[in-house]
């Protein structure tokens, strides 16, 4: 097979897996649905490891594939660009997106939408993928909508939940304003470069630079401001203050869902399109300056909202959140490789995290509130280690993925001059003990102290009526089998990709630091101006994995995630009086915290309110009274009056008439005299 075969193999092969199980999944079953779909997405894996083999030889690829539409001297095409950012993002979405696959098969097992699961997962995959390889801003853009569509049906699964539909329909609400800022962005570049070609657009962006916007009064760089809406399209994405509102109540969908889409491939989408705008971005401070304070917000406040969270699912979308955020700071930084380093590892370990609370929520008899857990280390030892490792990678540990990858970010922020830096600085800093103590805040309710989950109510169990994710039934027996009694480690369909997604929590960073960061990987994919040299300065100060964790051990962000993980076990584990105690004495700032800073009821109110009011007007004058009342009902009594007044002359009578011609002539003769 040539690699071009290959390479529309990579998309095609999931796209087939989910119209198999979509539209002939009756006809499949359950078990062979998820066995093509699986296999499917398996292929499309090892031909992304054969591809990358090809990549790492030094072959690259950038060349149309199918022309759509051809518009004057525009030619619209379906196009690859496979160079070693592609072949990144291609390994990580199908890797994730096959461990996915099967824990599906154990989380959904007795789902009545089984087959349609699989298909959206699937198509979701096929999505992610054209996004990720596309070589101009039309595919981008398709990708970009396509990813979009599947997570509206993902959220909104259960659509017999009203909660889901509100969160399915606030998703994609939000995302289409910045869609709407993404789609002005791709406008621009048309404008200016005349094509949406990646490559030319890249080889001509410094001849731009500095052109200026046609807006009479103002003076806008243009590229600043392709830039910059091109980003909002990212903020839009990859849930960035003010845009992140619908990422934590997209936790309503499956929690297969929430590890495939919002916590590993779907939200980076964001991240992988800055990183390849690189040449763009390079070219404005003041969007980079942009990037970087959105993210550092994103990055500090988010965190803030996950001490609070109960919901275990909740609590890790938030982590998402503020991770998010870290890789934005480094974009802002101008250090791409360093986000996308982040991205990869924190693709794994996050992945791993809601895969473990999905686990933990099946043990529960899906009961999701963490204080009424507690103690199930013992109960679910695969569960309970994998969980500390997705954990200590989370809070950047020495030795684990995220540790490489976070301090990477840190110093990139320490040594960038923009404005903005110092507060990034600082937000990614005091991230750090933020993030260590919500994540062992939830980690100890969840596996150590007291057993607390018989004392948990009803309404701790996410059911709606009767019948709630997976056929629980009034009585609170479920599909499981679950009828009471001790949790249990879960099947090997759900633990197997735990510890599959373990293995480079811990391993890869260490195993790709030195080559992503500092060996070249990403040659020309990523363009960084020589006035920002941040990773050359690093790399003069580390010299590879081993060292960094050598001065990770004098180093600020350590001191403070160990002293995150001390507060977390003396407040949840030794003195669990002192949280209440606390909130009840700050009970404003728990308050502000507790209705994530009044964004939800101020869009509520403003936009949802506004919209509502707006349109109760338009309806009452616009409607009723202007068309119905003055145009149409208007324009009827004016034909009446005017009606009315004539049919006195139309009386049928011929002297009538003969008056009137008599009257006529008359009149005409006399105009004529005058004049």
């Amino acid at each position: 097979m040539s690699m071009q075969n290959l390479y529309l193999l990579v998309p095609l092969a999931p796209l087939a897996g989910a119209i198999a199980a979509g539209l002939f999944g009756k006809l499949l079953g359950r078990t062979w649905s998820h066995r093509i779909t699986i296999a499917l997405v398996a292929v499309s894996f090892a031909a992304s490891l054969v591809i990358f083999k090809d990549v790492w030889d030094g072959h690259m690829f950038n060349g149309a594939v199918y022309t759509w539409l051809t518009s004057g001297d525009t030619i619209f095409q379906v196009g690859f660009l496979i160079d070693r950012l592609t072949v990144t993002m291609m390994l990580v979405v199908t890797f994730v997106s096959l461990m996915v696959h099967i824990y599906t098969i154990g989380y959904m097992q007795e789902d009545p939408g089984y087959q349609r699961f699989f298909s959206y997962i699937s198509l979701f995959t096929f999505s992610m993928l054209m996004l990720v390889m596309s070589n101009n801003f039309m595919q981008l853009f398709f990708g970009w909508e396509a990813v979009g569509l599947v997570s509206y049906l993902l959220i909104g699964f259960w659509y017999t939940r009203p909660t889901a539909i509100y969160a399915n329909l606030k998703a994609f609400l939000v995302n289409r304003v910045g869609d709407f800022g993404f789609l002005l962005g791709i406008g621009l570049v048309l404008m200016v470069f005349g094509t949406l070609d990646y490559q030319s657009v890249f080889a001509n962006a410094a001849s731009h630079a500095k052109d200026i916007a046609p807006i009479p009064g103002m003076t806008v760089n243009l590229l600043s401001a392709t830039c910059i809406l091109l980003f909002i399209g990212a903020m839009g994405k990859s849930a960035q203050f003010p845009l992140h509102v619908w990422l934590p109540d997209s936790m309503e969908g499956p929690t297969p869902i929430s590890a495939l889409i919002h916590a590993a491939t779907m939200v980076t989408a964001g991240i992988f399109m800055v990183a390849r705008m690189s040449p763009l971005f390079e070219l404005s401070e003041t969007a980079l300056s942009f990037v970087m304070v959105i993210g550092a917000i994103t990055a500090l406040f988010m965190g803030f909202l996950g001490i609070i969270q109960n919901d275990i699912k909740r609590v890790v979308a938030y982590s998402t959140l503020s991770q998010l955020g870290y890789m934005t700071v480094a974009l802002g930084a101008s250090a791409y490789s360093v986000a996308i380093f982040h991205l990869m590892t924190h693709a794994f370990f996050k992945a791993l995290l809601f895969l473990a609370a999905g686990s933990v929520i099946i043990a529960m008899h899906h009961n999701q509130d963490i204080r009424y857990m507690g103690g199930l280390r013992k109960y679910m030892p695969i569960t309970w280690i994998t969980s500390l490792i997705g954990s200590l990678a989370l809070i950047g540990t020495p030795f684990f993925s995220g540790f490489y990858s976070k301090d990477s970010i840190i110093e990139a922020v320490a040594l960038s001059h923009l404005p903005g830096s110092g507060f990034a600085y600082f937000a990614v800093v005091a991230g750090v003990f933020v993030t260590a103590f919500y994540s062992f805040r939830m980690y100890f309710l969840v596996f150590h102290g007291n057993e607390r989950y018989d004392e948990a109510p009803h309404d701790a169990h996410h059911a709606v009526s009767t019948h709630d994710d997976h056929g629980h039934d009034e009585h609170g027996h479920d599909d499981h089998g679950h009828h009471g009694g001790k949790p249990h480690e879960t099947p090997w369909v759900v633990t197997l990709p735990l510890i599959l997604l373990a293995i480079p929590s811990v391993l890869i960073g260490a195993v790709a630091v030195e080559t992503m960061l500092y060996g070249g990987y990403f040659g020309d994919a990523i363009f960084i101006s020589e006035h920002h040299h941040a990773l050359h300065e690093m790399h003069e100060e580390f010299h590879g994995a081993f060292s960094m964790a050598l001065h990770s051990l004098t180093s600020l962000p350590l001191w403070l995630a160990i002293a995150g993980v001390a507060s977390a076990a003396f407040f949840y584990l030794k003195r669990p009086d002192i949280p209440a105690a606390i909130q009840k004495k700050f009970q404003l700032i728990y308050t502000v915290l507790d209705n994530k800073y009044y964004f939800d009821r101020f869009n509520d109110w403003f936009f949802a309110g506004g919209a509502r009011n707006a349109s109760g007007l338009l309806w009452k004058f616009g409607d009723v009274k202007f068309i119905d009342g003055f145009i149409v009902n208007g324009s009827a009594k004016l034909v009446g009056m005017f009606s009315g007044v004539v049919r006195h002359v139309q009386s049928g009578y011929i002297y009538h008439y003969a008056f009137s011609m008599i009257i006529g002539v008359f009149v005409l003769l006399t105009v004529r005299n005058w004049f």
